[in-house]
């Protein structure tokens, strides 16, 4: 039956535009099936992937041929399936009843044209004997064949998926995509692993709540009882925090995060109704970043691919939003924030058809907390929005949670680095910087330039080791780190040490004058701190050419506005003795620098 010409949507056109329905990948439009599968009672998933040999170019190769998805749950009667296959159709579309992670109902024939050409479905409430079986076809929809989705038949399921699937019960859905054609992953093989890490992290909750089982499966169409992978997904828990995940070893058993204080309940009125948001912080335990360069084990691998936050609802993630993330900052993989939203706030949130964003939530990550307040209080500001009907205001509060806790957890977990970083530096080599600096000090001394601290070169090793231990404790400097600064300084005949802490100034560092030692005492809550000299102790083990090359731009850039920050100093003193005196400070510490440089080879 062909379609009217002055259709408002044509069926074969819109079908058509609807395969650019935003799925990042081929690994979230299995998810969209798997939805309707823990939806529908499912207590196990199957993704099973069959593949044939292709000729390509002057070699065969084996390429993706089926795709298909399993479950154990109710089945679809008749009517259901029918509607299953029509786009924008469903039976989760009641907003005000529905708590599941369904509602949408754009699922399964949306995810499914986003990667192939044709999807059959069978499904059975009494026995696989009794399957029914429907399909869509786009190159018949195209082609105005197929204009409505077809009449479900008995049809007996195809002998290959009766082989190689597990779940086939009483009751069940088998989903089979073909004519494949927009997967980026050409072999069985390649879905499989890029799927793992993303389902696993999805269903977390689901399979780690032992509520669902999934099943990754591949084989060679000609050969289906010799498996090429068989195995059960894994949680993966970006938070860290669960036993027995993906994992790599010593965390695969054991979290390797801890909870960062406890889980925060946020209430937020919306429609007239409270409702009520979680908030998990955690942060890698102390022994998993110990060590030369832990970021580059597998398991500091593992939790580079799971940066961001993770926005979950009804115990689903949605996505792991990396708008919160300092991209370049390898400091972010080791912290963990989950929000935890129910489907009642789907409007709110901004969440996609897809289930793949929450568009508001990331644009929250771009709110300027302090330009918005503005001395007022997060209340105050929310009223006024709430007022002004603007819709950012029932997030305000969430926003100012997760931005408060973000700067806690990024200053513990630099504060730990540094710490260990040191206290490693400091045990394999003398550090180099320091030794000039030293060599260029004796230089001045023969001079006749006289220090504070020279005088204190005559006391015995054991006294200046315990005077310089004491100043860096009560710095903040860990006791185990202060020990080996102290023993490294003295025993090499150093006369500087640097040293990393939480410093309550605005001062980008501070000079301690004892024990015949200067040390230089940085600040990490200054913003030089994170512009200069974090980004260039970063580790370069592995990392990307364009990412060093950002962090030297970086650091450029924070050198420019730290020398443009003195320039300024000297234009607010007012003219006469004290900028003369700021200008020749200037000129005093350049020549001093100048001489220390210029042994630098």
């Amino acid at each position: 039956m062909a379609s009217n010409d002055y259709d408002i949507v044509p069926a074969h056109l819109a079908v058509q535009a609807m395969r650019d329905n935003g799925y990042k990948n081929a690994a979230y439009a299995i998810a969209e099936l798997m939805d309707n599968a823990i939806q529908a009672g499912a207590t196990s998933l199957e993704l099973l992937c069959g593949e044939k040999e292709h000729l390509g170019g002057q070699r065969k190769r084996m390429r993706i041929s089926e795709i298909a998805v399993l479950d154990s749950g109710s089945g679809m009667d008749h009517d259901t399936l029918r509607l299953a296959l029509q786009f924008g159709n469903g039976t989760y579309l009641d907003e005000d009843k529905h708590t599941g992670i369904g509602r949408f109902g754009m699922g399964l024939p949306c995810s499914s044209i986003s990667q192939c050409q044709r999807v059959d479905v069978w499904t059975w409430q009494d026995g696989v004997a009794n399957a029914l079986h429907s399909f869509l076809d786009l190159s018949d929809i195209k082609a105005r064949q197929q204009t409505e989705v077809p009449e479900p038949v008995p049809k007996a399921i195809p002998g290959l998926w009766l082989e190689v699937g597990k779940s086939f019960g009483n009751s069940g859905t088998l989903v089979v995509w073909s004519k494949i054609d927009r997967c980026m992953w050409k072999t069985s093989k390649t879905i499989i692993d890029n799927s793992e890490l993303l389902i696993g992290r999805i269903y977390r909750r689901f399979v780690e709540g032992k509520k669902v089982a999934i099943r990754m499966m591949s084989f060679d169409v000609d050969k289906p009882d010799q498996p090429l992978i068989d195995k059960l997904i894994q949680p993966n828990d970006p938070g860290y925090l669960m036993n027995q995940t993906s994992c790599p070893e010593p965390y695969d058993d054991i979290p390797m995060f801890d909870l960062f204080g406890s889980e925060a309940n946020i209430v937020i009125g919306f429609r007239g109704q409270e409702h009520t948001v979680k908030i998990k912080v955690s942060v890698a335990k102390e022994e998993a970043r110990q060590g030369h360069n832990p970021g580059s084990r597998p398991y500091g691998q593992h939790a580079k691919k799971n940066i961001g936050v993770s926005v979950v609802r009804a115990d689903r993630e949605l996505e792991l939003d990396q708008s919160w993330v300092i991209q370049y900052d390898p400091v972010e993989r080791w912290w963990g924030i989950e929000v935890d939203f129910p489907p009642s706030l789907d409007d709110l949130f901004g969440v996609t058809n897809n289930k793949q964003f929450a568009r508001n939530f990331s644009e929250l990550a771009d709110i300027d907390l302090d330009s918005l307040t503005k001395g007022r209080t997060i209340v105050e500001v929310r009223e006024e929005l709430e007022d002004e009907e603007d819709p950012r205001a029932p997030l305000l509060e969430l926003a100012n949670r997760i931005s408060k806790n973000l700067s806690v957890l990024r200053k513990a977990i630099r504060d730990q680095t540094q710490g260990s970083k040191r206290q490693e530096r400091q045990r394999h080599a003398p550090p180099v910087a320091e030794a000039k600096a030293t060599q260029a000090t004796k230089k001045r001394q023969e001079e006749g330039h006289q220090g504070e601290t020279d005088r204190d070169e005559t006391k015995t090793p054991e006294e200046r080791k315990r005077v310089i231990e004491e100043i860096l404790e009560q710095s903040g400097i860990a006791k185990e780190v202060a020990n080996t600064l102290a023993a490294t300084t003295v025993d090499s005949g150093l006369k500087y040490i640097f040293a990393e802490s939480s410093l309550e100034t605005s001062a980008f560092f501070t000079v301690k004058l004892k024990g015949g030692s200067i040390e230089i005492l940085l600040n990490t809550n200054h913003p030089a701190y994170g512009k200069l000299i974090e980004v260039l102790e970063q580790d370069v083990e592995g990392v990307e050419a364009d990412e060093l090359k950002q962090r030297l731009k970086n650091s450029l850039e924070g050198l420019k506005l730290l020398l443009m920050s003195w320039a300024r100093y000297e234009d607010e003193q007012p003219e006469g003795k004290r900028r003369t005196q700021a200008q020749d400070t200037r000129a005093d510490w350049g020549r001093v620098a100048r001489e220390f440089l210029d042994g630098d080879d």
